[in-house]
């Protein structure tokens, strides 16, 4: 199974990029990895926020292969610990899953369409963090689940 993060937005900001570096690293070594991050589309300033959905959608759907299982990270999701990730990650890999995409959406979520095509939502927390430090916590907490699922010792419970 091959892990996908991908982001809306800007290119890792320096004050996170070498914790996500270091924790994709991390991850590799139980999956394949690889960080995506699609672009703001090029007249964002110009359109409402309920067009620049729709376009970073049409972006997204363009690029999800019809196989992908995909995550939105969206706080209307379900919210699990890190036991529950491990599980979830472990039963991907039971289905036979060739590749999860985590979705990070852009700075005002995602379009309609996005939500009806993920396969799950999930909320990191009730609490709403700035995408660059979504992207750490997403990359520090997968590769906790990683740790869990072969009962290593990163995780203490």
């Amino acid at each position: 199974m091959k892990i996908q993060f991908w982001s809306v937005g800007k290119a890792h900001e320096s004050h996170v990029k070498e914790g996500i570096e270091m924790f994709t690293k991390r991850i590799s070594h139980y999956f394949p990895v690889e960080w995506q991050v699609i672009p703001m589309p090029r007249n964002a300033a110009t359109l409402n926020d309920s067009d620049l959905k729709i376009k970073e959608g049409e972006i997204i759907l363009n690029s999800l292969k019809k196989e992908d299982y995909l995550v939105l990270l969206d706080e209307r999701g379900k919210q699990m610990n890190s036991e529950g990730l491990a599980a979830f990650l472990q039963q991907r890999a039971n289905e036979s899953e060739k590749n999860i995409v985590f979705l990070i959406g852009g700075a005002y979520g995602v379009s309609g369409e996005i939500f009806t095509r993920a396969n799950y939502k999930w909320s990191l927390s009730q609490l709403v963090f700035p995408h660059q430090l979504v992207r750490f916590i997403l990359a520090e907490q997968v590769y906790r689940a990683c740790t869990i699922m072969r009962n290593e010792k990163y995780h203490h419970s």
